[in-house]
């Protein structure tokens, strides 16, 4: 609190610690004391003249006066200047504290707005630089490792050159280009962008560069050379496991093998050394055969490497000389049921002109069922062979026969009937893989719809040839099952794909005991108990799949003659009567032969 005294010099204020009073302000309180002083002094004066009042008293009174008025006045001085003076520091302190924050605010989002800038372009900046960087690295390690994969996989084998030339290459191809480059990157920039752009990046680019070059170039070039290696390899394992297992001399001709191709894959294969002695032009298929004497050094996977060497596997066949037979037809005593009573068929097959062709054995043409049928014979055996009649004389009668006392399916067939069969000492009727191309050659030349193939026995690349020739000129072909019994392995021709299998039923639609079973059978059709004319004279019955075959047949010729151009088979499927397990099965094929439900000239 502020003090006051009264001094020799005059009226002294002090403000004490928490006020200091200006100089101005303490000579005017001076001065008024001063003038008081005075004044009193002479009314004091006036008034008691012949004495003075004691000086201390004096002294006192005005102290007491003084200190009142001038206690008063100050302190409103004092708080008027007191709370300017606050007011001042206030003003200053919040105008000081308003700046530092308005300024830290200010510069914090500075910061902010110049990080985010920053970062932004950061980023923009590494993914332009990963992107180009990527897509130069891949394109650059990519067509580099193509060039590599495609090399390897020529000169070294196959299987490794694919599995591992191309994923190694293409990995470490692409790991160290994208390591190299996230590693740059990464040391100019952000790693957490880094990361996460490049393993983008790198995934998109990688999967698109690898998998249009790759697949591309790589698949393309390697295809071939893959297709090849592995025909090739496959051939020579097949080739060695049928010289080691299945190849048995009974069903080959010994000291031969065959040539099967184009004119013009001869004519380059005559320019390398290679020597045919025996050669027959194939017209109807455009392919030539020949025939070749085996030396005792024979290795059937060497001659067939080196065939293939010159003129490619696509364009020559090479294989042994395979024997084929008829089977063994089961023969009854007692009569058996005609043809005509086995299995209704449509009335107007009786007047069409079918053209059927059939391999089998020779028909004995003189017999009083088939003399007035219209039968055109081709022998494709040796001259001097033994030829049987028997197999062939019943086939022929069940198609076609026109007697008085049997009729066959369609008495009015043109059949084209090729002897295939000739009759060995130890082997008995056998048929050679050169006498049936030939015979199959003659009857597409022939111009026959359809052909009855009565033979089963090895698969063989000539014969497989063949048939796809015959089928690609629109002939359809049809061939027994086999009567090897249920457990035998497939039967050819009729288990290629481009051959109608067919097994044998009895009259009531029970499969033939001894009919081959399997994946590969088509249809069903009466076989057992059959009556049929006998090469000589007479008739006999007989049992087996290829007295079922002539059905089919038949009724493919007929949808031929009714309804060219049309799907045949798929006609002959939906017709059938389902047998067995529902659908399609190993037993029945799609099940039993139904002629009647078959469409007819009218409709």
């Amino acid at each position: 609190m502020p003090q006051v005294s009264l001094g020799r010099t005059g009226l002294r204020f002090s403000p004490g610690s928490a006020v200091t009073g200006s100089r101005k302000f303490t000579t005017a309180i001076n001065a008024l004391i001063l003038a008081f002083l005075f004044g009193c002094a002479q009314l004091s004066w006036a008034q008691v003249p012949c004495c003075m009042v004691p000086e201390d008293e004096i002294e006192e009174g005005i102290e007491e006066g003084i200190e009142d008025n001038v206690e008063s006045e100050t302190e409103e001085d004092v708080e008027d200047q007191v709370e300017e003076e606050v007011e001042e520091e206030v003003a200053n302190q919040v105008e000081g504290a308003v700046e530092e924050t308005v300024e830290g605010n200010i510069e914090q989002e500075i910061e902010a707005n110049i990080e985010d800038d920053v970062q932004a372009s950061v980023e923009e900046s590494i993914e332009s630089g990963v992107e180009e960087s990527i897509e130069s690295g891949v394109e650059n390690t990519v067509e580099d490792s193509v060039e590599q994969v495609v090399e390897t996989a020529v000169e070294e084998s196959v299987e490794d050159t694919v599995e591992v030339a191309v994923e190694d290459s293409v990995e470490s191809t692409v790991e160290e280009g994208v390591e190299d480059s996230i590693e740059d990157t990464v040391e100019q920039g952000v790693e957490s962008t880094v990361e996460v752009a490049v393993e983008r990046q790198v995934e998109d680019q990688v999967e698109e560069s690898v998998e249009s070059s790759v697949e591309g170039s790589v698949e393309e070039a390697v295809a071939t050379t893959i297709e090849d290696r592995l025909e090739n390899e496959i051939d020579e394992i097949l080739d060695e496991i049928e010289n080691k297992f299945e190849v048995n001399e009974d069903r080959i001709q010994t000291a031969q093998w065959l040539v099967m191709a184009e004119p013009e894959a001869f004519d380059e294969l005559a320019k390398k050394g290679y020597l045919f002695d025996n050669v027959t032009e194939l017209p109807g298929m455009g392919l030539r055969l020949a025939e070749v004497a085996a030396p005792s050094t024979f290795e059937i996977s060497e001659v067939r490497q080196g065939v293939v060497d010159v003129v490619g596997s696509e364009r020559a066949d090479v294989d042994l000389n395979h024997f084929y037979t008829a089977g063994s037809p089961i023969e009854h005593t007692v009569e058996g049921i005609a043809p005509r009573k086995a299995v209704p068929f449509p009335a107007d097959v009786d007047d069409l002109g079918l053209r059927i062709g059939m391999i089998d054995s020779q028909v004995d043409t003189s017999h009083p069922a088939l003399s007035r049928s219209s039968i055109e014979s081709q022998s494709f055996v040796r001259e001097d062979a033994n030829t049987p009649a028997f197999h062939g004389t019943a086939i022929a009668s069940i198609i076609a026969a026109n007697g008085d006392d049997y009729q066959g399916l369609a008495p009015h067939a043109r059949l084209y009937a090729a002897g295939v069969f000739e009759q060995d000492a130890e082997r008995g009727e056998v048929a050679s893989t050169v006498s049936l191309v030939r015979a199959l050659d003659w009857l597409v030349t022939s111009g026959v719809d359809v052909v009855n193939v009565s033979l089963a026995g090895p698969p063989n690349r000539l014969l497989e040839t063949a048939l796809n020739r015959a089928s690609q000129r629109g002939v359809l072909i049809l061939a027994a099952a086999g009567n090897g019994g249920p457990v035998a392995k497939p039967k050819y021709p009729a288990a290629y794909p481009t051959v109608v299998a067919v097994t044998a039923v009895d009259t009531a639609g029970r499969a033939f005991r001894l009919a081959n079973r399997g994946d590969y059978l088509d249809i069903a059709a009466p076989g057992v108990g059959m009556l049929h004319a006998r090469a000589g004279g007479g008739y006999a019955t007989s049992s087996g799949t290829s007295f079922a075959v002539p059905f089919a047949t038949t009724a493919a010729a007929r949808l031929r003659f009714l309804q060219p151009g049309t799907n045949v088979l798929e006609n002959l499927y939906r017709s059938v009567q389902d047998l067995g397990a529902p659908g399609r099965d190993e037993i029945y094929g799609y099940g039993l032969l139904q002629p009647l439900t078959l469409v007819t000239s009218g409709r």
